[in-house]
Order: structure tokens, then C-alpha cells, then sequence
């Protein structure tokens, strides 16, 4: 797994190009303040541990949260940080069950749309803990 977070003032998106037909068409953006944003890529070695892997991006995202006073999560597959790819469906499955958890534990808890290239616009503040990377 690997995780950077960036909390952002401001994060909108745009749906540009589909790459995964098996996954919803999406036709319109949406816009996010006060929010972290977790740019995610689970690995091939992830699919032999779900459960351990949901817990740790879990604990991760809260910690990043409370670093930066939200309670407002966005997941957003980012599979451009190790050469390593998990299938896309156990992706979007980790994705599921960690928005879940979230949301149980009272975090507002979002999606970018999955199997998309998107327009993305963010303002983020220069604080050390607006960045933050993990692997695991």
C-alpha cells in the first residue's frame, strides 16, 4: 500500500476519461473544502490481506484527520506510486469497506469517481502535516 495525504482548503474534480468500463459512469465533478485527501495505490501483495490492509489505511486516515482539525475524508485511487497494482476490483472493494468504517466512526467519508482520469483543482496549505506519505 501506498498512501500520501493532502489535506486541502479546496479540492474539486471533473470526470475527463473512463478507463475501466466495468465501473459507473460518472458525467459531473463535485467540490470539497476542509478536507483530506487520501491518493491511494493498493499493490498486488495487498490482495493477501484485506483485512489488514483496511485497518491500517483506516488508521492512517484518521490520524491525518485529526493532524489537520477535519473529519472529512476523500478516497482517490492514485496508481502512479509504485509499479506494483492491485486488481482494480479488490481496489474499489478496500475503497468500499474503508468508507464504511468511516463513516461509522462519524467522519464524513467520500469517493472520487474510480477507473477515471480526472481534471483535479486543490488548494492546499504549506504546513507539514497538510502532506503527509505512508506505505505499508
Amino acid at each position: 500500500m501506498r498512501l500520501v495525504m493532502i489535506y486541502a482548503d479546496k479540492f474539486a474534480y471533473e470526470p475527463r476519461t473512463k478507463t475501466l468500463e466495468e465501473f459507473e459512469t460518472i458525467e459531473h465533478g463535485e467540490s470539497y473544502d476542509n478536507i483530506l485527501v487520501g491518493f491511494i495505490q493498493a499493490e498486488e501483495k495487498d490482495e493477501e490481506n484485506l483485512a489488514g490492509i483496511e485497518k491500517k489505511l483506516v488508521k492512517n486516515l484518521k490520524w491525518a484527520a485529526k493532524k489537520n482539525n477535519t473529519k472529512r475524508i476523500l478516497l482517490h485511487s492514485f496508481a502512479h506510486l509504485s509499479e506494483s497494482k492491485a486488481n482494480p476490483m479488490f481496489t474499489k472493494e478496500l475503497f468500499d469497506k474503508v468508507e464504511l468504517r468511516m463513516k461509522n466512526a462519524d467522519y464524513e467519508t467520500f469517493q472520487t469517481p474510480f477507473g477515471y482520469f480526472l481534471d483535479l483543482d486543490f488548494k492546499a496549505p504549506g504546513i507539514s502535516q497538510a502532506r503527509i506519505f505512508k506505505s505499508f
